[in-house]
């Protein structure tokens, strides 16, 4: 009698929402199934996990992964899950979207969220480019690269994620390429456990419309670059990791800190003001 083997991951997915919007050779789809056993291994229940992304292709992850998820206007994905993280302090919240939604129109609310070191975690898959609207220039896209909108190749400095993140406050910083599954795996198990914000950059191919506009090959000769060209360095300083155009790509763990979250100041604030009085965030009275 034959047994036919289930997809460890295919508990978390929306199947009937199969098969997906993702390109061949595109890596988001990879980077999901990372973070579906992070929070497997982490322990998360399924009532406990929040799920928040804005537009965009890696904003679709909202819709393929069956827990409480929220598809969120453009940029807003950030003070949305702020909003669930102080209503319910006792679940865990989950920003998942791409450069452009989280970098270029809600930029603004990224760096906010690190400063105030909202408990949540925010996984940017960094493809460098704008894939569900035409391959424009992003805040990531490196210098000389070539998109929709820079035809004679990108002269604006990109955004170094990480070290945004860091300079910002969030109390965990990483990087790590859809070549690293094992590595970013890990690395999301210690970011879903962190309190305070965590950020986790992904860097994923996008073959339709970055690497073919930049004459770069397909997904599986662009793993193969990540694999020849990636550099682990833990504790690296994070001014240090910018990814230039084909260049060595920095990826690990750069930042762990300690620092109070956003709840726990409120709190503390308002146990000295209110004294007897004060009731903590999420509990009714």
């Amino acid at each position: 009698m034959t047994h036919q083997r289930q997809n460890p991951i295919e508990t978390w997915l929306r199947s009937d929402r199969m098969p997906h919007i993702w390109c061949p050779g595109c890596g988001i789809g990879t980077s999901l199934n990372c973070f579906v056993r992070a929070v497997d291994r982490a322990a998360i229940p399924k009532d406990n996990l929040f799920v928040v992304s804005g537009i965009g292709c890696t904003g679709r992850v909202a819709g393929y992964i069956d827990v409480d998820s929220f598809h969120t206007t453009h940029g807003r994905a950030i003070p949305f899950a702020t909003g669930l993280s102080l209503a319910r302090p006792d679940a865990k919240v989950v920003v998942y979207s791409g450069d452009g939604d989280l970098a270029a129109i809600g930029g603004n609310h990224l760096m906010h969220a690190a400063r105030r070191n909202v408990d949540m975690t925010v996984v940017c898959v960094n493809n460098l480019t704008y894939g569900m609207t035409g391959g424009q220039l992003t805040p990531t896209t490196p210098r000389t690269a070539v998109a929709s909108t820079t035809p004679y190749g990108n002269y604006e400095h990109p955004f170094n994620l990480p070290q945004l993140a860091d300079s910002c406050g969030a109390n965990f910083v990483a990087r790590w390429t859809v070549f690293h599954v094992r590595q970013l795996t890990r690395t999301l198990v210690k970011a879903l456990r962190t309190k305070g914000l965590s950020f986790v950059e992904i860097i994923s191919p996008c073959p339709t419309l970055y690497q073919r506009r930049n004459r770069l090959g397909d997904g599986t000769q662009t793993l193969e670059y990540y694999r020849d060209h990636s550099v682990v360095r833990h504790g690296a300083n994070t001014a240090e990791v910018d990814i230039d155009f084909q260049g060595e790509i920095t990826v690990g763990e750069f930042v762990t800190r300690e620092r109070p979250s956003l709840r726990e100041c409120y709190e503390a604030r308002m146990r000295e003001v209110l004294q007897d009085d004060f009731v903590p965030f999420g509990v009714r009275p």
